[in-house]
């Protein structure tokens, strides 16, 4: 319920970019006037003065009224985040937003990450050492769907409050093993496939042949997101020439780049699992002098991603914000340890396809 409340917000304020995703083409084509109206408020300082709330700004109040009642404040209790690496700033920002919204709820929080996306084993030893640090809450987002499996039923063992953000785990083997989880915080991952292979599908009629660079097989966002994008193609009827597993590392990707392009000269179009994949695959491409001939479409709409975005060299990503699941985290947590049943929470992060068009709507989104 809250993911189509927040989504539907998104779609009554950006352009007609949004359409795929939230809406018919004229639900958001009336809206057009308005947003950009907000848009240059935003742009100019102006939001402040006139008491206009950004987009971000909107999507945050609507997270906090998705999760109403909140928790109480200053309770004292100890939380605990695992995410993936850090060198990717998705994940940073991500970290932000625990950091924020522990602090203003005034507990304490660690968060610690793997070395790499493919560290599963580093991944269940992070959590298996909080185990014995006393956390009263733990929240992780699982590289893969099962290699957290023993950690979180030596969690539920131990009393320790387990949720999952964004990255799920594989339910039905951890019933099997004695687990369980107090709350998941989901993301149609499917969809944003859909959304960034729909762009490609719009931007070149729904003709030639095109590629998916995906990221590390076995991980819930990776097989969505291609699995997503692979069904859009097909059904628009343009030709898959190639699926390449990158495990979310830009030199692979841009060395599966180079050979597609290679074996495929009249490629139009490249969907990719994150934005680090696509922004090799954009390098492959200006190497070639192939950058205005095939679109190029990531996810996470990374500091990055934006940059390249508004130089020209980079078409679109798909946007969720990393910061707000961090913020939802500590509430649900927080929630949890209350006594509360979050078991529900599902699926409440924005998400929007931006590209030349609407990238300055975007300025503040994290």
């Amino acid at each position: 319920m809250k993911a189509k409340v927040v989504s539907v917000l998104l779609c009554m304020a950006m352009v007609t970019t949004m359409a795929v995703g939230c809406g018919s083409s004229s639900d958001s084509s009336e809206s057009t006037d308005s947003s950009k109206k907000e848009s240059t408020e935003a742009e100019g300082g102006d939001a402040e003065e006139t008491g206009e709330q950004t987009l971000f700004q909107q999507a945050e109040a609507q997270v906090d009224e998705d999760l109403a009642p909140l928790p109480d404040k200053d309770s004292g209790k100890k939380l605990a985040a695992i995410e993936s690496t850090l060198s990717n700033s998705f994940w940073v920002t991500m970290q932000e937003g625990y950091e924020d919204a522990a602090e203003e709820y005034g507990v304490s929080i660690d968060i610690q990450a793997t070395d790499s996306d493919t560290d599963t084993a580093g991944q269940l030893d992070i959590l298996n050492n909080m185990l014995v640090q006393d956390y009263d809450a733990i929240a992780v987002s699982p590289l893969t769907e099962d290699c957290l499996i023993s950690g979180i039923v030596s969690a539920n063992q131990q009393g320790v409050t387990v949720i999952t953000t964004g990255n799920e785990v594989n339910e039905e083997a951890l019933e099997e093993a004695g687990g369980s989880l107090d709350a998941k915080i989901t993301v149609d991952f499917h969809n944003q496939g859909v959304l960034g292979a729909q762009y490609i599908v719009d931007q070149n009629n729904g003709e030639g042949q095109v590629a998916i660079i995906a990221g590390n097989e076995g991980a819930t966002q990776s097989d969505a997101r291609r699995d997503g994008a692979k069904e859009t193609f097909e059904k628009a009827g343009m030709d898959v020439v190639a699926v390449e597993q990158c495990d979310f590392d830009a030199q692979k990707a841009y060395d599966a780049a180079t050979a597609i392009i290679e074996a495929n000269p009249d490629l139009v179009g490249i969907a990719c699992g994150n934005d680090d994949m696509a922004l090799g695959v954009v390098q492959a491409l200006e190497e070639k002098g192939l950058n205005d001939q095939v679109t190029v479409v990531g996810v996470d709409f990374t500091e990055e991603a934006k940059a390249a975005i508004e130089d020209g060299s980079y078409d679109a990503s798909v946007a969720m914000s990393p910061y707000l699941m961090g913020k939802e985290a500590v509430i649900i947590m927080l929630k949890a340890l209350q006594g509360e049943d979050v078991s529900s929470i599902g699926d409440s992060t924005p998400m929007a396809v931006v590209d030349a068009d609407n990238v300055d709507q975007m300025s503040d989104w994290h």
